[in-house]
């Protein structure tokens, strides 16, 4: 039995198509049931000549046994997003594409409003959101809530694809409708790079090519936004050092004692000051990755750090440049609720940020967001799953936390609950819609 390939494009690229030098852009896709989303996937995948040609054949075969006209693009993903929304496996499915310009990665997530924890997931690590909606629908409850997942993460640019225009004839006036209606929810929630694209999915019109039926949008099709958006390194490089200490090894053989973790922010070289707790500074003798000692270490890499002095510290320990955060027992945060059991005001719980788990309570629950535009609720006392929330949070402990930036480098935590150990919320520290 032969080997399976690709689909492949026309023409003969050289050795290796220089595949190594191409940037990768993670993105995830999100959009309420039967919004095309399935079909959208498959469309990009197939357009992109990213579909084995094994895989195509079988998928043309069972279109044609289900009497569709046509291929049913949609097949080729929800195989597996039916097993994860019929409870087997809930989760994000991760997809693989490549164009000349740049290789990409697809966090294709449930459309189910009860699965909006997993949209959080697929967008925590995305730079670019792609949400769909469905043209004789409009902008819904869950295209708002989705938006304003993005907005909380930080993602900046957001590509609503107003999929089966064909349905509504390729009218310019629908699709207007909803491009101002969702522009100016963008607008509202700070996200600074919105696009607005009348698709069909399923005729692939302005996925990868663009549509002969509209005229009137002389726009980019969403794979020409995906391969020229500026991908971002991440303010992670650019921030001050960030390393939480996760393991104190300690060889007393050798008197050796380095501190190991992962650069969370920043970067760290041989001979550089770090500051500690209460303003102590000390200085790094030596830095040990997988590979023996290196010179240097930036933000994602795993190592020990060794240190001049002999200070006492243990996990959960912050060492960073000279801007420490101050440890502070009180703080602000925004929400995310992960959990069916509401989470009440006082509720004690334990609070996970970097390293560090202490004790703590939701001291308030100042608000929760409005989602389907009729109003927010002040001060309720609860948050449930899905739920927005502005809260307050109390530890036991000082922690040294900081306003969420780069994207989840800093400022994010959750909330344990103590007995049971499930994760009651995903929060970022001092950030607040407006």
């Amino acid at each position: 039995m032969s080997a399976p390939t690709l689909n492949a494009p026309t023409h003969n690229p050289t050795a290796t198509d220089v595949i190594a030098d191409r940037e990768t852009l993670r993105l995830c896709t999100a959009g309420s049931v039967d919004d095309g989303k399935s079909t959208f996937v498959g469309r990009l995948l197939h357009d992109t000549k990213s579909v084995l040609a094994d895989q195509l054949a079988s998928v043309e075969q069972t279109s044609a046994d289900r009497g569709f006209d046509g291929v049913d693009l949609s097949l080729l993903v929800d195989g597996l997003r039916a097993e994860r929304e019929q409870g087997i496996t809930i989760d994000v499915a991760y997809r693989y594409f490549a164009t000349d310009k740049r290789t990409f990665i697809l966090a294709d997530t449930p459309g189910h409003v009860q699965y909006t924890r997993n949209t959080v997931t697929g967008m925590s690590t995305s730079q670019v959101v792609v949400l769909l909606v469905d043209a004789r629908h409009g902008v819904v409850e869950q295209t708002v809530r989705h938006l304003t997942v993005a907005a909380l993460l930080g993602v900046k640019t957001v590509i609503l694809a107003v999929n089966k225009i064909d349905l509504v004839d390729y009218s310019e006036d629908v699709f207007r409708a909803i491009e101002a209606d969702f522009t100016a929810k963008a607008a509202e929630l700070g996200v600074d790079d919105a696009h607005v694209i009348p698709i069909s999915a399923l005729r692939g019109d302005n996925v990868v090519e663009p549509s002969t039926n509209m005229p009137w949008y002389p726009g980019p099709t969403v794979l020409e936004i995906l391969e020229n958006v500026t991908v971002h390194r991440g303010r992670a490089h650019d921030l001050d050092l960030r390393f939480p200490i996760q393991w104190v090894i300690r060889e007393h053989a050798s008197d050796y004692r380095g501190y190991a973790g992962r650069i969370e922010a920043g970067q760290v070289s041989v001979g550089d000051e770090v500051t500690l707790d209460y303003g102590r500074t000390t200085t790094v003798t030596g830095i040990d990755s997988a590979d023996g000692p290196v010179r240097q270490a930036v933000a994602g890499d795993s190592v020990t750090l060794l240190l001049a002095d002999d200070i006492d510290l243990v996990r959960g320990d912050l060492i960073s440049g000279p801007s420490h955060p101050e440890s502070v027992r009180r703080f602000h945060a925004t929400v995310v609720g992960l959990t069916e059991r509401a989470v009440k005001a006082g509720a004690p719980v334990k609070v996970r940020y970097g390293t560090s788990l202490v004790r703590g309570r939701v001291a308030a629950v100042d608000r929760v967001l409005d989602i389907d535009g009729v109003s927010d609720t002040e001060a309720p006392e609860t948050f449930g799953l899905n739920d927005i929330a502005h809260i307050s949070v109390e530890v036991a402990a000082e922690l040294p936390v900081e306003d969420y930036a780069a994207r989840g480098a800093v400022g994010n935590f959750l909330l344990i609950d103590q007995s049971a150990g499930t994760t009651l919320a995903a929060g970022l520290v001092g950030h607040r819609l407006r």
